[in-house]
Parts: C-alpha cells; sequence; structure tokens
C-alpha cells in the first residue's frame, strides 16, 4: 500500500480501534483503512493457507521457473547470470568492466575471495550477476539442490585458449542445463588467436553460430571495453528467448549465495530471490532457522524496503549463519517458521547420504523405481586415445529407457572437483588407468559418490552395460584380520582336533574365514568353528595372547603353520 505505520495507526484510531505497530489487525477493521487509502480489499487464500513452494533440486533455474508457469500475474524477470572460466582468463576484470566499478584491487593477487551477486541496468533492463570464484561454487551450490543461474558466461582468453578449467566449466554448465555464451577475451592483445580458439571450442562439441552451431560468441576485451555492450545485448536477447518470468505477488522463495557473521551485526546472509518479493518484517525459513528480516541492503549496500524476483538482497535477522545454497522461504507467521525449520532440522539429521546418489550397484533398481533416465559419467584417463576409445564406445550403450551421459572428461586423477561434479549430477566417477588423490576419495566416501577403477576398456564396458541391465555382481575385496602361530597340537573327543596358538598380529575372530599356510604355502581355506582361551568360548583373541583354534573339516596341523584370518569386505562406493 506504500503507507507509513503512522498512517495505518491514525487510520485505525479514527474507525475507533487502538493498535500499536506490533499488534496483529482482523481483516474488517485492516479492510476500513484500506479502503480510505483508496484500495478495494478482498480476503485472499494466502492469509489462511500459505502455499510455500520449495524449488525442485533436480531442475535448473529455467525449468524452476517453467514449473511455476501455471501462476498468474507473471512478469518478466532479470535474468541471471555465471561468469565462469579458466584462472586468468579475465573473469574478474570482466565483471569489474560490466559493473565500472574496481573490485579486483582490494582483493589477494586480483583472485575472487567470496561469492557475491551485483545487478546492472541495459537499455532500461536489468540484469544481475552471480561473480563467483569458479566453477567450484557453481556446483556446490548445485550439489545441494540450489539452481540458480539461467546463462552462463564462459570466458576464453584469446591468446591462451581452451585451458583444463574452462572445459571444466563448460561440462559444468552443460551438466546443470544451463545455455551458454562463450566470451572471447583479450582480443586486442597481439598474440590472440580467435580463430584458432572457436575451432579449439568445436573439437569439444561447443558449435558457436559462426561454424553453423547454436553457441553464442562475442569478442570482447575487459580491459579496453571492447565488445561489452554486445556482450550484454547477447546475454538480454538469450533471456528474452528463454521467457524468463517470476510472481512477484507471492510469498518470496530464494537462495543463499553468501553468508558470513559480520563483526558489529551479526550473522548477514546474501540472498538471490527467485519468486515473490521478500520485505521487510517477513518470517522467513533458511534451511533449518527461522527468522525474521530485519534489515536489508541491495548490492550498492543501500537500505530497501522490497527486493523483487532476481535481485540479489543482503539479510539481516537470522539467528546464526546459513549455508550457501540453503532455500529462503517466507512463512505467514512466526510459529509456523519455527515448526517448518525444527522439521528440516531433523530431517537433516536423519539423512545418511544424498537422496538420489546413484550407484552401479542399485542403478537397475533406481531405474525400475523411475527415478534415473539416464547414466552420468564423469571420465578420468591416462591418455588422450583411452579417452576417445571409451567415449565412442560408451556412446553405442543404453537403449530408448536408459541413456549413457558423459558429463565430463579429463585426463589425469581423479580430484575433488571431479567429485564435486559428481555429486551434484548424481554421476559415477570411473577411472581408467588412474588413481584418486586422498582428498578426493575422502570426499567421495563422504558424500556417497561411487569411483570405479578399470584398467581394461572391455571390462568397463562389460559391467556398465551389466548395470544397465541390472546383473551387475556386488565388488568384495579380502581384509587380512591377523595371524596366528601353531605351537601345539592337542586331541579333544574322538574326532575333534585342537591348535594351540599364540596370536601374532591384528586379532583372530570367531566364525570368520581362515587359511593355513605351511611353508608360505596354502593347505587349507574355509572358516573358524571355535576359539577358546583356557576352557572359555571366546568372541575374539587380541595379538600376543594364546588361544585354541578348531577348523571346520580339518585336522592335519603342524607345529608352526601360520593360521591367517580374513574377511570379505564389499567395496563401498568411493573406496
Amino acid at each position: 500500500m506504500q503507507a507509513t505505520p503512522n498512517e495505518i495507526i491514525r487510520g485505525l484510531i479514527k474507525n475507533g480501534h487502538f493498535a500499536s505497530i506490533n499488534q496483529v489487525v482482523d481483516y474488517e477493521k485492516a479492510a476500513l483503512v484500506a479502503k480510505e487509502l483508496g484500495f478495494e480489499p478482498t480476503q485472499s487464500a494466502l492469509t489462511v493457507a500459505p502455499a510455500v513452494q520449495r524449488i525442485s533440486g533436480g531442475l535448473s533455474a529455467s525449468e524452476t521457473l517453467m514449473a511455476t508457469r501455471s501462476e498468474d500475474n507473471l512478469v518478466v524477470i532479470p535474468p541471471v547470470v555465471t561468469i565462469m572460466g579458466h584462472v586468468d582468463h579475465g573473469k574478474t576484470t570482466l565483471l569489474d568492466t560490466i559493473r565500472k566499478t574496481k573490485v579486483a584491487a582490494g582483493e589477494a593477487g586480483g583472485i575472487t575471495q567470496h561469492i557475491g551477486a551485483y545487478q546492472v541496468e541495459v537499455n532500461g533492463k536489468k540484469i544481475t550477476f552471480l561473480d563467483t570464484p569458479g566453477h567450484e561454487a557453481f556446483t556446490a551450490m548445485r550439489a545441494r539442490g540450489a539452481q540458480v543461474t539461467h546463462i552462463a558466461v564462459i570466458v576464453v582468453a584469446a591468446d591462451d585458449g581452451v585451458m583444463p578449467q574452462t572445459r571444466e566449466a563448460i561440462d559444468h554448465a552443460r551438466a546443470a542445463k544451463v545455455p551458454i555464451i562463450i566470451a572471447l577475451n583479450k582480443i586486442d592483445k597481439a598474440d590472440a588467436n580467435p580463430d584458432f580458439v572457436k575451432q579449439q571450442l568445436y573439437d569439444i562439441g561447443v558449435v558457436i553460430e559462426e561454424f553453423g552451431g547454436e553457441v553464442i560468441c562475442v569478442p570482447v576485451s575487459a580491459r579496453r571495453g571492447t565488445g561489452i555492450d554486445d556482450l550484454l545485448e547477447m546475454i538480454l536477447l538469450l533471456a528474452e528467448i528463454q521467457n524468463i518470468r517470476a510472481n512477484p505477488n507471492r510469498l518470496a522463495t530464494g537462495v543463499i549465495i553468501e553468508a558470513k557473521l559480520e563483526k558489529n551485526i551479526g550473522p548477514t546472509a546474501t540472498a538471490l530471490i527467485q519468486q515473490g518479493t521478500l520485505k521487510m518484517g517477513d518470517n522467513i525459513l533458511v534451511g533449518s532457522m527461522s527468522g525474521k528480516v530485519r534489515a536489508m541492503f541491495n548490492d550498492r549496500g543501500k537500505r530497501i524496503q522490497k527486493a523483487p524476483p532476481s535481485t540479489p538482497v543482503s539479510v539481516l535477522g537470522l539467528p546464526e549463519v546459513p549455508q550457501a545454497g540453503d532455500h529462503l522461504e517466507v512463512v505467514a507467521d512466526e510459529r509456523t517458521a519455527k515448526q517448518m525449520a525444527t522439521k528440516v532440522a531433523e530431517e537433516r539429521r536423519s539423512e545418511s547420504m544424498p537422496l538420489g546418489q546413484v550407484s552401479f550397484d542399485t542403478l537397475y533398481i533406481q531405474l525400475q523405481e523411475g527415478n534415473v533416465k539416464e547414466l552420468n559419467i564423469v571420465l578420468k584417463c591416462d591418455v588422450q586415445g583411452s579417452a576417445e576409445a571409451i567415449k565412442n564406445a560408451l556412446s553405442k550403450l543404453g537403449d530408448e529407457n536408459l541413456k549413457v551421459r558423459l558429463i565430463h572428461e579429463g585426463i589425469g586423477n581423479i580430484n575433488e572437483t571431479d567429485v564435486h561434479l559428481a555429486g551434484a549430477s548424481d554421476a559415477v566417477i570411473i577411472g581408467f588407468s588412474v588413481k584418486a588423490d586422498g582428498a578426493a576419495q575422502r570426499l567421495a566416501q563422504k558424500e556417497s559418490v561411487e569411483i570405479r577403477y578399470y584398467n581394461i576398456i572391455y571390462k568397463l564396458i562389460d559391467d556398465i552395460q551389466a548395470a544397465l541391465t541390472g546383473m551387475l555382481e556386488p565388488t568384495y575385496r579380502e581384509v587380512i584380520e591377523g595371524h596366528a602361530e601353531v605351537q601345539q597340537v592337542f586331541k579333544a573327543g574322538k574326532s575333534t582336533i585342537i591348535a594351540g596358538c599364540r596370536v601374532l598380529d591384528g586379532k583372530i575372530t570367531r566364525s570368520a574365514q581362515a587359511r593355513i599356510m605351511r611353508k608360505k604355502e596354502k593347505v587349507y581355506d574355509g572358516k573358524i568353528a571355535s576359539l577358546r582361551r583356557g576352557k572359555d568360548d571366546v568372541r575374539e583373541v587380541a595379538s600376543g595372547y594364546e588361544c585354541g583354534i578348531v577348523l571346520e573339516e580339518f585336522t592335519g596341523y603342524e607345529v608352526g603353520d601360520i593360521i591367517e584370518v580374513y574377511a570379505q569386505e564389499r567395496v563401498l562406493p568411493g573406496a
């Protein structure tokens, strides 16, 4: 209504109702005041039952918007653009030139230190830019189910060409189903070779318009400001084709893109509003916490009262610092917000593994349940030749129900970036004649991402085909638990022979698998039938202790035999 609290209080007093600024007023009294201010009020269904719409984790930002197209009051909103690319190809400089302000100078070595969001105006139309420190942040947010980007601008230096991180950025954007614009930067440099870069892009499947494809390529110079207007025009054109719309007249939903603890202010969160309009005083639910909007600031630090869709806004009023990628939702009242926050906190505690994470073992079951339609694969090889051969073989696998989709391929060991991408895209990582580094293995176990290692192409292809048809057997590995040396042999009863042993290392466990090694040769492989300490049956005997061992269907012990105890352990994803 664009009215101050004092005007509302005066209107209420005029109608015989004395209320303070924090008091709840019923519909009849509020309607009288609204009529006097020139409005025609009607009671909305939202005041009775607020419909909070969560954003689906599996959809891109554009698809999320499409899902809400059935709503009324949709208006065109500014596109959200993420700038990605290789280190030192000019991402931050390009963004600075667009914003006409300098950020890089105050940052260590010119590298972007945090995720920011900025809005610029071009010919009366707005564009929101996410300034990320590369595709890691983009993927980390996507892994948390936050799809915020409508367009990805991939910056490629004309003098340097397509680098490994450029390819990764393109793969990340494709996996997120986000349209790409190539910004060919540094074209003013003497050693720039745009045609060579365009050919490189063509070789990795990015076919630009000049070569008959659909990907827009704009030559720019971030330092000199050349081609910036063309780039912005192309962003607006692509946004127009996508027809990005949202309803500003509903309860706001959005995503936290950055959060920190300010010294004098407390927890502050930068949110990007996706649907509805966030207003001062709104009760908000962010992840597993609830709060109230106490103050809002735009990207220039100016205090604002409301934030429509695609607006980046800094919010004060949360009890703690939320996580980047958390959903922000406005709810009807404080009580509802607290109840929903408690529920989300309980859900997060009970989640032991990310939902929907695909592995070879569970693939067929998930296919039967309709949870997956394609098997996403991240492929890392030792040499380019192997990658090409595997890529060619993978393209022939699958059927109309389940396709194999290679979302990223690279040369070298499996690293954390690969695991992040696989986690965000529900993919399986395949290492061909390469290993995963320690950090990647730990992250894969934490995120339940499956890593499979191969050195024979046929075995790799057979396993994928078997997974697609639900015939893949789970893999096991042998874990040695301990060794015991036979010191004496006893007879108990008519047929039972007991081996009196000393445990050399590890531990001996009852009902474990055991083999007898005699002069480095295996003479028996079976199970332990009985394990004793003195006259007592025991579950396990530790290193350094003596015990009596009876093996199933074996009596030919000799003093000096080594009993090796082992277990078959199922290989878990990422192990």
